[in-house]
């Protein structure tokens, strides 16, 4: 958080620059410098393991792409496990090409009603193992999931997630404690925040 603030402030400061300056060679170069920086900013942003649509509503099909933007410190990734939240059901997950997937089932410490079927257990956790992802390179790990109405608007869903590397590992499992900020911690688990459904007229 404090470094996305203090590039903010250099953004400002360059900004004023280009204002400043009237000739073309100087506002490219200035210009140039903000890419850069802009560029910086995103690489610092996705280097947590996290979830492209950090949104959804209950009672709806989600489609999970969860990634996996650096190594352990270098070390190449070669398993990512992805741990399923209480009230996600159907839970499917998508082929990675080179790695092989497992899941494990448990049961609910509830039943879930999905069209008009009792579910009372399913995945707990997905598992792509076997691959070889390098720490210059990302990749993405795909599931399709139901939200059940276990959820309200408003509450965020932790999905923990744990990177095993060639030498090493990254445990993204940190929960927030209440009033406490995500960008605070060092290994966030990738989030979801429910959200309202939208009403058609």
């Amino acid at each position: 958080m404090i470094a996305a603030l203090g590039i903010l402030a250099y953004f400002r400061f360059f900004l004023s620059k280009i204002e400043a300056r009237k000739s073309t060679m100087e506002k490219i170069f200035y210009v140039a410098l903000i890419m850069t920086l802009a560029n910086f900013h995103s690489s610092v942003a996705y280097a947590h393991a996290s979830l492209e649509v950090k949104e959804a509503q209950k009672n709806s099909t989600y489609k999970a792409v969860m990634r996996i933007g650096h190594g352990c410190e270098g070390s190449p990734t070669k398993v990512v496990r992805i741990q399923i939240p209480e009230g996600v059901i159907k839970v499917k997950p998508k082929p990675v090409a080179g790695w092989s997937i497992s899941i494990k089932n448990a049961e609910y410490k509830k039943t879930y009603d999905y069209h008009g079927k009792k579910i009372n257990e399913g995945v707990r956790e997905i598992v792509w193992s076997g691959g070889n992802l390098p720490d210059n390179y990302y990749e993405e790990f795909i599931f399709r999931a139901r939200i059940t109405n276990a959820f309200n608007p408003g509450e965020t869903v932790y999905f923990p997630t744990i990177q095993e590397c060639e030498e090493g590992e990254i445990l993204w499992i940190q929960i927030p404690a209440e009033n406490q900020d995500a960008h605070d911690l060092k290994r966030p688990s990738p989030s979801l925040k429910i959200v309202k459904s939208k009403q058609h007229h």
